[in-house]
């Protein structure tokens, strides 16, 4: 029996029914208000994750936080990457062409600016036009944030959960120079 999409949508509005009001409350929700909502959970998970650090380098020093902070990174970007993979319905191995989709699907992508640029089937490189850490540090007069190393696992781990065979490479970051118009950028290729 082919079940339709509408039949198959009200079975999972039953089960989660009785299970979790917060999940139900988004199916009455207009598609403005979800989106409000998804950029504030956004919001959220990077306040967090911001204080996490914060409160890291306070007791221990830049050094070690970021050293935390890049061994929750190497775990967490694997899983982003294979949440998002799953959400698209795409399978490891899909190139360029995924991890292009699949960088639009990210927490950051609700949040920051981001542009992949000279995409190709083998390569492309992507920007991080405004990002909200940077830019509030900017606003107080800190100094950059650190973030290449961090970075540096980051994205080199989300990309090669989407496939093993992206190659990932920094093109700038902080803590080092980068011009005006991005805070870093990334250099994807396909290795054969």
């Amino acid at each position: 029996m082919v079940m339709t999409t509408q039949t198959a949508l009200q079975e999972t509005e039953q089960e989660i029914v009785a299970g979790d009001e917060g999940i139900q409350l988004l199916y009455s929700l207009s598609k403005e208000e979800l989106v409000r909502i998804i950029t504030d959970d956004a919001k959220n998970w990077l306040a967090h994750d911001g204080v996490w650090f914060q409160s890291l380098e306070k007791k221990y020093g830049m050094d070690v936080a970021v050293d935390i902070d890049t061994d929750a990174w190497r775990l967490f970007t694997v899983i982003e990457a294979k949440r998002i993979m799953e959400r698209l319905g795409l399978k490891p191995g899909g190139g360029i062409p995924a991890l292009v989709e699949c960088l639009k699907h990210r927490f950051y992508a609700r949040l920051n600016l981001q542009q992949c640029i000279e995409v190709t089937e083998t390569r492309a490189v992507f920007r991080m036009i405004d990002c909200r850490v940077q830019s509030a540090r900017k606003r107080k007069g800190l100094p950059d944030h650190p973030c290449k190393s961090v970075g540096i696992v980051e994205y080199s781990g989300f990309a090669s959960t989407i496939d093993p065979r992206i190659g990932t490479r920094c093109l700038a970051c902080p803590p080092d120079e980068h011009p005006e118009e991005f805070w870093c950028a990334w250099e994807f290729t396909l290795n054969p």
